[in-house]
Order: structure tokens, then C-alpha cells, then sequence
């Protein structure tokens, strides 16, 4: 009898947003109906793309070097866990995917697009996420949540507007796949926006 295949679901967001703290409790929502469940994220999720992300993150770089970095991780991760899982019938929960590199990449760097769907199509074979959560939040509320949680990295360290245009690119990715993106408005406490998430998710019938 063969395997039924599982769920791809990804979390989306300007840093700070919040996306982060709902991965987990999501999680123990899915496996508590008796499902098999994957979290991880991206940059990352394999030996290989950790040791990526850390460049990513941490070194300096132009957007060219940046983006074909973030797409080796990313087909890495898909090869030698995303795609088993799936296979397997697992649910998979990954903190971040492609829309994030159209978001940073494309709208905060102003990388071209048109390179990035190429990229895209090479790396992920016409892969997409099942579902998409975006977490959305205002640029100058996300930077008072960051301030307060951690010292910033690479990105986290960008101004205001760097925010704004990843935060408009995100709209953008939205409004192009709406069956797939679901608006999680981040405003309000996290058991607000946690019971937000779990309707948008329960209403797809899933579990």
C-alpha cells in the first residue's frame, strides 16, 4: 500500500516577527493527532547548509555570492531531508524557504528576480511548499522585538527600509500564490497570534 505524501509547511517573516515561536507548538499540535513530524530551517537542516548558513550570516558578501549560497543550502536540504521526509508521509515544518530568499534577496537587496525563479526552478524542480504562513508585522514593531531578544546578526542589523522591502516583497509573494499563503497578522500577544495560526492551519483539513 503505498505511503500517502506528507504536508509541506513553511514560516515566513520579517526578523522579529514571531514566526519562530509558533514552529514548535505547532508541532506538538500536529504529532498529538498521530502524525510524523520534521522541523527545520533554512539556511540549514543538513551538516552541509549549517555550515552555509554560518557564511550566510556571518560573512560579508555581495548578493550575487549570498543568493547561489542560500540556493546550495537549499538543494541540499531538499535532497537529504525535506524530500525524504515527505516521502515517507511526514509533515514538515521548516523555519523559513524560497519566499524568504525573494523577500531578503530580491526586495531587501534588490537582487534580480528574474535570476532568483531561475535559481528556483533549477534547485527545487517545481518543489513548493504546501502551505505558507507569512507572520506580518511592521518593519519598526519587528526591530523593537528584535532589540529586546538578541544581538543581531548579518541581516538582523539592516535598517528600517531594508525591512520595509522585504516586508512589501512578502506582500507581493502573497498576493501572487494565495492558496498558498496564509496572513498571519503578528500583532498581539503569542497566544493570540498562536490561536490565529492553528485556525489557518485546522481549516485546511489536514489533521
Amino acid at each position: 500500500m503505498a505511503v500517502a505524501p506528507g504536508r509541506f509547511i513553511t514560516f515566513e517573516g520579517i526578523d522579529g516577527a514571531g514566526k519562530s515561536s509558533h514552529i514548535e507548538p505547532l508541532a506538538d499540535w500536529i504529532r498529538a493527532q498521530g502524525h510524523e513530524v520534521l522541523l527545520t530551517r533554512e539556511p540549514g537542516g543538513t551538516p552541509l547548509a549549517e555550515n552555509l548558513r554560518e557564511l550566510v550570516l556571518h560573512r560579508r558578501m555581495d548578493a550575487l555570492t549570498e543568493t547561489l549560497l542560500v540556493f546550495a543550502a537549499r538543494r541540499d536540504h531538499l535532497q537529504q531531508l525535506i524530500l525524504p521526509a515527505l516521502a515517507r508521509g511526514a509533515t514538515v515544518l521548516c523555519d523559513r524557504f524560497t519566499d524568504a530568499t525573494y523577500a531578503y534577496q530580491g526586495g531587501g537587496r534588490g537582487f534580480d528576480t528574474a535570476v532568483l525563479a531561475q535559481l528556483e526552478a533549477w534547485v527545487q524542480q517545481g518543489r513548493q511548499p504546501d502551505l505558507t504562513l507569512w507572520f506580518d508585522l511592521p518593519a519598526p514593531l519587528a526591530a523593537q522585538r528584535r532589540a529586546a531578544a538578541r544581538a543581531p546578526d548579518r541581516f538582523e542589523s539592516q535598517d528600517l527600509e531594508f525591512f520595509a522591502r522585504v516586508r512589501t516583497a512578502y506582500k507581493s509573494r502573497a498576493q501572487m500564490s494565495p492558496g498558498r499563503f496564509e496572513t498571519i497578522d503578528a500583532l498581539g500577544d503569542r497566544e493570540q497570534v498562536w490561536s490565529r495560526v492553528q485556525t489557518r492551519v485546522a481549516a485546511r483539513g489536514w489533521y
